[in-house]
């Protein structure tokens, strides 16, 4: 039986697992490297070589609602998209409100985690730690690894040459970048087109003498704001819409998704992306477009080679006296501490059974959590994750046998091994992988059940978004508050926007109208087909 389990990691993963161990009646101690919580989210000044954090200027791209613990909603009057400085707030309110900081040891790095001689009957490791000097050695009976897939600059210098051997100027990754300041007046490469290098282009545009972005392949930009002001994920991430995405043929699908893209500006015109392709990627951007077409950002091809002061494109183009290169090419992840053999046993996340377990180990008492990028909030994954580890190791869930996980990792697993900056081998639905670990967990809810016994809340689940709260409807972890938080989301989202309120009863009075019309002309049609018939209200 599993009592004592190492976290490593106090990140929102390293958060949410010690609740969901709490929350078992297991022993959780998080052994956590830095002195303060928050992981990647946490932002420094200083640039540490062995951490990784946001820059300055962050805003998250997922909405509070869809981004919450699925127990502990968001204050109201946060705006919907938070700055790192209130998201770590929210983190900290969050460790409060449950208690968890007691069971985290700061400042404690994790050196290695190692099977025990017995691990084959016991499933025990043992865990090396350092803190200030001193190494200590604990025996768990599980690990749960929380350090997610934000580990290592990934840094493909072999595939730009050049830019070590004739390059005068200076080239660094995103993960040293903090502002735009040490950056006035420069001439800017910034090479990669995800979030973060599209972010970086515009806020440098700003300052720099001009800002060069190069893109290797199709990319589509999406606003956070969608249609009548909401927050994009919010109208998106529905189960209705899911729906129809298995419904109807991928083709189709395709389609109108990139009819929806260049319904804001046409993609093919900036020299973004086409309808034609067929591998491209999403970015959260809203000043990208302004920016390409007021000429502070010009868009550019893969770099071919680089000469002194040079970037030469594979298009046959010359960018001239670059005196700075920006590497937004992404994270690689690795985990030094664990032993080699345990290492070995997988090379990206589909090689873990849910993403999630090794399987080839003889007991399942090690778990990767957050080692997955979703179509939305990671960090929903990694709590719901947690939530079925932790049962699993508490004996209320069980793993199949071995051959069937081995069985299901390779038929999902790509034959050709990628690019470690592509991150398509970690990108997944969220819906369909959320709700795969909830029924895993059994937490997932019934719509059927939940039409014939609250149709107010199934229309709201089913056709709403698909916040975090549902999967606290049912089963272990049921929280008394997940109705009210669902019917009640909507207001919690425009709630920090009644700092001045307006006189909208026009419309709303237009809106009446419009709604009452097909009900008075249905009604007028019903009533003429009446009154041919031979029917006379008047008539006694």
């Amino acid at each position: 039986m599993v009592r004592r389990v190492a976290v490593i990691g106090a990140g929102a993963g390293g958060l949410a697992s010690i609740k969901s161990c709490l929350d078992e009646g297991l022993e959780p101690t998080c052994f956590e490297r830095s002195e303060d919580i928050g992981g990647i989210w946490r932002y420094t000044d200083s640039v540490d070589g062995r951490r990784v954090c946001v820059y300055r200027s962050v805003i998250t791209n997922t909405s509070k609602e869809m981004s919450c613990f699925s127990d502990f909603p968001c204050p109201e009057d946060f705006p919907s998209y938070l700055p790192h400085s209130l998201l770590l707030e929210y983190f900290r309110m969050y460790a409060r409100h449950f208690d968890l900081l007691r069971h985290i040891r700061f400042k404690t790095t994790a050196l290695s985690v190692r099977k025990r001689p017995d691990f084959t009957s016991s499933g025990q490791w043992e865990v090396v730690t350092e803190t200030d000097g001193i190494r200590e050695s604990h025996v768990f009976d599980a690990v749960m690894v929380c350090t997610g897939h934000y580990q290592e600059p990934y840094l493909p210098l072999a595939s730009f040459p050049g830019i070590e051997t004739r390059f005068k100027g200076r080239y660094l990754h995103s993960q040293e970048y903090k502002d735009a300041e040490a950056f006035r007046g420069k001439r800017v490469l910034v090479v990669g087109i995800g979030n973060t290098g599209g972010d970086l282009a515009v806020e440098l545009s700003r300052v720099a003498a001009k800002v060069f972005l190069s893109a290797r392949r199709s990319t589509w930009v999406l606003s956070r704001v969608s249609d009548h002001g909401f927050p994009c994920d919010m109208v998106s991430t529905t189960r209705f819409n899911h729906f129809l995405d298995w419904l109807l043929p991928s083709a189709l699908t395709k389609r109108i998704r990139f009819r929806k893209f260049n319904s804001w500006f046409n993609h093919a015109n900036y020299g973004l992306a086409s309808t034609k392709s067929s591998n491209f990627k999403i970015i959260v951007n809203e000043e990208l477009p302004f920016c390409l077409l007021s000429g502070t950002i010009v868009l550019k091809p893969t770099v071919k080679e680089f000469t002194e002061s040079s970037a030469v494109f594979e298009d046959g183009t010359t960018e001239e006296n670059i005196d700075v290169v920006l590497f937004a090419t992404g994270y690689i992840f690795s985990f030094p501490f664990l032993e080699e053999s345990v290492r070995s046993l997988f090379d990206d996340n589909r090689s873990l059974y849910k993403r999630i377990f090794p399987p080839q180990l003889e007991k399942p008492t090690l778990a990767i959590i957050g080692l997955v990028q979703l179509t939305g909030s990671v960090m929903v994954g990694a709590e719901m994750q947690a939530r079925w580890v932790t049962g699993i190791f508490a004996g209320w869930n069980k793993l199949p046998p071995t051959s069937r996980m081995m069985a299901d990792v390779l038929k999902k697993k790509p034959p050709v091994k990628r690019d470690p900056s592509e991150r398509e081998n970690l990108k997944m639905s969220f819906i369909s992988y959320t709700d795969e670990i909830a029924s895993c967990a059994g937490v997932k809810p019934s719509m059927l059940k939940l039409l014939l016994t609250d149709p107010r809340l199934a229309l709201a689940i089913f056709f709403g978004p698909c916040t975090p709260y549902q999967y606290r409807l049912v089963g272990r972890g049921k929280w008394s508050g997940a109705r009210d938080a669902i019917l009640t989301q909507w207001q919690r989202t425009l709630k920090p926007l009644r700092t001045r309120v307006v006189d909208d009863s026009s419309d709303s009075w237009c809106w009446m109208c419009l709604l009452a019309l097909p009900v008075a002309l249905t009604a007028g049609f019903l009533l003429s087909k009446k009154l041919q018939l031979g029917w006379r209200p008047w008539a006694g």
